[in-house]
């Protein structure tokens, strides 16, 4: 990074920083630090709802994800704006006039403290996991662009986020929040404009789009039934409404969120504003990755994309063998680039195509295969296995983007992990203290005494997640690794709180039973089946109902989970 880079990202994060400290300083108490007191607008925690889930890992896991597998992974979201309104409708109302800080208190009134200790216990384990999965999101661009070791990386990148969490508490991460996903929008223009502008001068739009179209990159839609099959339109209408509704209605990072508005009403415009805005995003961000995949036809991309690893091949007694991969792979991408400006050449001139787009064809399968045996090789050299799909876009940032713009998107990707992070510790931190501290070892104390021990069980949660993000690496896509951790646990969630909601007659037994069954059940499906991850959250909400329904009570029960009192 140059020195214009640096000032421009000490200044977007300084001034970051210091708004969410000047807006928190009206917080009083533990309602304060974990509630922002519920004086916030929809506005703010609309904001905030979208950029807790839209982590550095959106920038950095999608656009790799697209690179590779192009715009498929959109089929993911697309049951969203169904599940908003659902959320709107059954789960908010519950939450608002229960008055509970955290979505498993609820769970305590509706059936007894062993269902809502289980269901805490599985939020914490997997919001855990996929918190140290956001925080080495941000240590792959720093270990690109500065040469930096990942895990200084990852120890700085916590130790400020964690810091300024333990000071401003939810107050400070929602208007975090609201700068930084302002700014990712600047940030996914600004990529697209660059990408656009760094094609040759006679590739036009419609070039890109047809180039893109000859491997199907921007196909976005799959109607296949095959449930092995991860991305397809049922997978992410019904696996991806099922994976949605327990995200945003029983994961204490997206409840904690909609439980700070001042009213009901905010509560549900705030969701809806993600209804509309959600999905828009997250076409163009995957269009970043594919029009990666359409630049690299022109200039030519690294044969492997994580630099480190090039390194230590290259220091190895195979160094050899990879060179004479790294020379086949410039012979092909000459190839392929002459094809490619053939083809753009044709289609100005409206000439047949046919013959450039079989070259293309085959050019993409050579480099493939070229990647895949290099991939094998460092696989080889290390001892494990070998993925840069999370090295694309930074590696396209540090070689391609120009000083000044680099710094601003650098910030952002920086703004969107430490905005996922913060929002993630504090959900994690109320959790712990709430549905544990509070509950069983000390549920009588000053607030200043609880003000103290959330801050604590915030910094130990940074400690944790520094230590899981260490390991994800190993874990492929980002994209994909965080949603797999979270489908293990979200569907039997979803079961017991849909237990809680709508089913008059269900019993405390049959909701922890049933939260049990299909946990377990979704563990069976994981390891011995090939069912893609997306269906394991209907797997386990539909087992946890089957078992609460089978163990209802004769009576029904009196609403008296939604009264104030804590």
């Amino acid at each position: 990074m140059s020195a214009v880079d640096w000032v421009v990202f000490a200044l977007y994060f300084g001034g970051v920083v210091g708004f969410a400290f000047y807006q928190s300083r009206k917080n009083v108490g533990i309602e304060g630090f974990f509630l922002a007191n519920r004086r916030l607008g929809w506005g703010a925690i609309g904001l905030s709802v979208m950029a807790t889930q839209a982590s550095a890992i959106t920038y950095i896991g999608t656009t790799g994800q697209a690179f590779d597998d192009g715009m498929g992974f959109v089929q993911f979201y697309l049951a969203q704006p169904i599940a908003m309104v659902i959320l709107c409708v059954v789960f908010v109302p519950f939450f608002y006039r229960a008055k509970v800080f955290t979505a498993y208190e609820y769970l305590e009134r509706r059936f007894d403290a062993k269902t809502r200790s289980l269901a805490s216990f599985l939020f914490l384990m997997s919001r855990g996991l996929a918190t140290g999965i956001v925080l080495y999101a941000p240590a792959i661009v720093l270990s690109v662009i500065m040469g930096w070791d990942e895990t200084l990386t990852i120890l700085i990148m916590g130790a400020i986020t964690v810091a300024y969490t333990m000071m401003g508490g939810i107050t400070a991460v929602i208007w975090t929040d609201v700068v930084q996903m302002l700014m990712m929008f600047v940030g996914i223009a600004v990529a697209l404009i660059m990408l656009f502008s760094s094609l040759p001068a006679n590739v036009g739009f419609g070039d890109v789009l047809y180039i893109g179209g000859i491997e199907n990159m921007w196909s976005s839609i799959d109607l296949s039934w095959d449930p092995t099959n991860r991305y397809t339109l049922w997978s992410g209408l019904i696996g991806g409404l099922f994976l949605s509704l327990a995200y945003f209605g029983t994961d204490q990072s997206q409840v904690q969120r909609y439980l700070t508005a001042s009213s009901l009403k905010q509560s549900r415009l705030s969701l809806i504003f993600n209804a509309f805005f959600k999905v828009p995003m997250q076409i163009f961000i995957l269009s970043i990755g594919v029009l990666l995949y359409v630049f690299y036809h022109f200039e030519k991309p690294p044969l492997v994309f994580h630099s480190a690893e090039v390194a230590q091949v290259e220091a190895s007694d195979r160094a050899a063998e990879f060179a004479e991969l790294q020379a086949q792979h410039t012979q092909v991408h000459g190839l392929r680039r002459d094809a490619t400006l053939g083809l753009v050449d044709a289609r100005a001139a409206g000439a047949d195509l046919s013959g450039f787009q079989g070259d293309i064809t085959r050019f993409d399968g050579e480099i493939e295969n070229l990647r895949t045996s290099s991939r094998e090789l460092i696989a080889e050299v290390r001892g494990s296995s070998s993925n840069d799909v999370n090295y694309i876009f930074p590696s396209y940032l540090i070689t391609f983007v120009p000083a000044g713009v680099l710094g601003l998107l650098i910030a952002v990707i920086f703004a969107a992990a430490m905005s996922s992070l913060d929002s993630e510790l504090t959900a994690l931190s109320s959790a712990t203290v709430i549905d544990f501290y509070q509950r069983y070892f000390k549920p009588e104390a000053t607030d200043a005494h609880y003000l103290l021990v959330s801050r604590i069980a915030t910094l130990a949660w940074g400690v944790f997640a520094a230590v899981f993000a260490l390991y994800a690496g190993r874990l492929g896509s980002l994209i994909e690794a965080v949603n797999q951790v979270g489908s293990i646990f979200y569907g039997s969630l979803l079961g017991v709180f849909l237990l809680a909601f709508m089913v008059k007659r269900a019993t405390a037994n049959g909701a922890f039973f049933g939260l049990l069954t299909g946990l377990i059940s979704v563990m069976a499906v994981s390891a011995f089946t090939d069912i893609a991850w997306l269906w394991y959250n209907v797997v386990g909400t539909v087992i946890v109902l089957i078992v609460g329904l089978a163990m209802r009570g004769p009576t029904e029960y009196s609403d008296s989970a939604t009264a104030p009192a804590r």
